[in-house]
C-alpha cells in the first residue's frame, strides 16, 4: 500500500487541541454556539433519551480504522488485529452548515472505559462529550447511551465487516452498499469521506430520535473510485 498522508483535523491524537469536524463539509465563517439545554427528557420507561439541545440532526460518524492505522500503527486502536469501522463521533448539526460547540461544563462519562470497545481512544471520547455532547441536551451517560444504540442500529455490508484485500468502489457504490444492508436508509441519508482517494469515513445524518434524514450541508467524497483498505 502507497504511503499516504492521512486528514489532519481527525487524527486522534490531535483530537484536544483541534477538534474532529473536517472544514470541508461546512462554509466559511462563525461557528455558531448554542445555548445548554435542559437535560433531555426520556421515555416512560427511562430506556430512551430524546436529545432536547439546540440543533436540527445528528452527523453520525465511522471512521475506517485500517486508513487511519496506515499512518499510526503505534496508535491505542491499532495494536493487535485491525478493526475495521469504529466511531468517531455524534454531533448535533445546524441545516445550514454549522454546529453548535461545548455547551456546558457538565462532567463527562461515568465509565468512559464502557466505549471502549467502538470508540478505541479514551482522549476520543472526552473530546466528543466535551466538544459535541455537551450541546446535545442530555447527560453524559445518556447521550454516549445513544451513540451506542446508533453504531448497534446501523449493518455493515458484509464486503465491509473484514475485507482480506484492497476492495475499490465509488462513493456511490460504497452508498449502495449501506442502503442494501439497512432498509429504510437513503443515499441521501448518508455521506462518504475520503483522503487521496482512500476511504476515511461513512457518515450518517439522523434524526434526534436516530432515524435516518436526508443530510444537509455534508459533501460526499469526490474521487472516481476509492480505495477501501484491508482489516487483515
Amino acid at each position: 500500500m502507497p504511503r499516504r498522508t492521512l486528514l489532519p483535523l481527525c487524527m486522534f491524537f490531535l483530537l484536544i487541541s483541534s477538534g474532529c469536524q473536517q472544514p470541508r463539509r461546512f462554509p466559511a465563517g462563525r461557528l455558531s454556539r448554542a445555548r445548554p439545554a435542559e437535560p433531555g427528557s426520556t421515555t416512560a420507561n427511562d430506556e430512551s433519551p430524546v436529545p432536547s439541545g439546540n440543533f436540527d440532526y445528528f452527523l453520525f460518524t465511522l471512521s475506517w480504522s485500517p486508513e487511519y492505522c496506515h499512518g499510526h500503527p503505534n496508535a491505542q486502536q491499532c495494536g493487535g488485529a485491525l478493526r475495521g469501522f469504529v466511531v468517531h463521533g455524534l454531533w448535533p448539526q445546524f441545516n445550514n452548515g454549522q454546529w453548535p460547540s461545548a455547551c456546558s461544563s457538565e462532567p463527562g462519562l461515568s465509565n468512559p472505559s464502557s466505549m471502549l470497545d467502538i470508540m478505541p481512544d479514551p482522549r476520543l471520547i472526552q473530546h466528543e462529550w466535551t466538544t459535541h455532547g455537551t450541546c446535545s441536551g442530555l447527560n453524559a451517560d445518556q447521550y454516549f447511551g445513544i451513540i451506542r444504540k446508533a453504531y448497534d442500529s446501523i449493518q455493515i455490508p458484509s464486503l465491509l465487516v473484514s475485507p482480506s484485500g484492497t476492495v475499490t468502489r465509488s462513493a456511490d457504490e460504497i452508498k449502495q452498499m449501506f442502503t442494501d444492508a439497512n432498509p429504510g436508509m437513503t443515499s441521501d441519508d448518508i455521506a462518504v469521506s475520503c483522503h487521496n482517494r482512500y476511504l476515511s469515513a461513512v457518515e450518517f445524518c439522523l434524526a434526534k430520535d436516530l432515524q435516518p434524514t436526508a443530510c444537509q450541508a455534508v459533501r460526499d467524497c469526490t474521487a472516481n473510485s476509492i480505495r477501501i483498505p484491508a482489516t487483515q
